[in-house]
């Protein structure tokens, strides 16, 4: 899949969230995380596994999006698994789309 079929099928899929979504946020996103969201094992997000979540925060939110940890950062994690809660399959490329955009870190792909 190409990123720009990749492009596609988020900007689709974050249109549930977001009637009018930021693509030029979603395309930045997928050119940094292309080879994740090709690989079925790390392409998704699971809200049930905590060391999913901590990886989330560990590696998204505080690596990339240079947070300071805190009980902030887990609200913000619980929160997008909680408007995604219809989806049995989440994609990690929307999951960060709404981390960005709730937590206004859209300034981190600019």
């Amino acid at each position: 899949m190409t990123n720009a079929e990749l492009l596609s099928k988020t900007l689709e899929a974050v249109r549930k969230y977001d009637p009018k979504p930021d693509e030029a946020l979603l395309a930045a996103l997928v050119k940094n995380y292309a080879l994740v969201m090709r690989r079925p094992d790390t392409a998704l997000v699971s809200c049930s596994d905590p060391k999913e979540l901590a990886t989330v925060k560990k590696n998204f939110l505080i690596k990339k999006l240079g947070l300071k940890d805190g009980p902030g950062l887990d609200a913000a994690v619980k929160k997008v698994c909680e408007r995604m809660k219809a989806e049995r399959r989440k994609s990690r490329a929307v999951f960060y789309y709404l981390l960005v955009k709730d937590l206004g870190r859209e300034r981190v792909f600019a």
